[in-house]
């Protein structure tokens, strides 16, 4: 596979010291621009703030990069042809030179197979609602049963069935705990209103448990550590259920499905709020990504 590990990410890779993965799907088609490059910026000074090595992964003509220049996270910020990649997508994107910024799936995935551990995101994909109709499910619930790395997220983004998808998290046996909390984040909210079996509220603990994984040994899946947003930054609860509900009577109405639903609900969320559930995701992936990079450093301090 042409995979391309940068040197800084190499280095602490082969000396031990943390690395915190981050995807870059949320700089290329999730944030708008020029706020998107200055948000990934600010994202790897948070990593290296909490004394952890960034490693922002995308795919670049062709090559899969662990960690990304200055250059080639501008150009994935700024350039409009950058495709969307999961995993099923690397092959093809690999194969014929493309560029593509990396969703959950795909950056787990590569994370994975560089030696990272530790991976922070905003909200995971998951079972769509109507899936007795649709089968609509995301690919990282499966990616996710089959890599043994800790993803650091703020839950599931809400416009998805929330216990639909913990249920196929549990089926799949990737393990699930909150952090400091005993209900499953609701990504733009604190809490989905879902319980949790396991609440842990250190980096120690979340740390303690990966190295319990690496004892145990295979079948190897991942560990989801939900962080959920701070509730004085969470979307207001009342306009998240009001305006979410008017989304989906309008994609309905509009004929949208499959994949278009997700890309078209975030948009009306972002529209029909003022830019308030933006501002909720980007506080989520701020505490993530703080948290991702404590629990990296307890990983890789322990005896």
């Amino acid at each position: 596979m042409s995979t391309h590990v940068s040197e800084e990410v190499r280095e602490a890779l082969h000396e031990g010291r943390p690395v915190v993965a981050l995807e870059s799907t949320i700089i290329a088609h999730g944030l708008p621009r020029p706020r998107n490059l200055a948000v990934a910026t600010e994202l790897e000074t948070l990593v290296r703030d909490e004394g952890a090595v960034p490693a922002t992964i995308a795919v670049v003509d062709g090559t899969a990069h662990i960690g990304l220049d200055e250059a080639r996270l501008t150009r994935i910020a700024e350039d409009p042809a950058v495709r969307k990649l999961g995993h099923r997508d690397l092959a093809p994107a690999l194969a014929t030179g493309a560029t593509g910024a990396t969703t959950v799936s795909a950056t787990a995935w590569l994370a994975d197979s560089a030696g990272i551990r530790v991976f922070a995101t905003g909200g995971l994909g998951g079972v769509h609602r109507e899936w007795s109709e649709t089968q609509d499910e995301s690919a990282d619930l499966r990616l996710l049963s089959r890599v043994g790395i800790t993803v650091v997220c703020a839950g599931v983004k809400s416009i998805l069935d929330v216990p639909a998808t913990l249920q196929r998290l549990e089926t799949l046996g990737v393990t699930v705990v909150g952090y400091g909390t005993a209900h499953f984040p609701g990504f733009y909210l604190a809490s989905s209103g879902e319980p949790v079996d396991w609440t842990l509220r250190t980096p120690e603990q979340v740390a303690r448990v990966i190295r319990a994984q690496d004892e145990l040994g295979e079948p190897y899946a991942a560990l989801v550590v939900a962080n959920p947003v701070p509730v004085e930054d969470q979307l207001e609860p009342a306009l998240h259920d009001r305006v979410l509900a008017q989304g989906l009577a309008s994609a309905k109405e509009k004929g949208i499905t499959g994949q278009a639903v997700t890309p078209f609900l975030l948009e009306y969320l972002t529209v029909h709020t003022e830019g308030a559930s933006l501002e909720a995701n980007l506080a989520a992936v701020r505490g993530n990504v703080r948290l991702a990079a404590r629990i990296a450093a307890a990983y890789r301090g322990m005896p």
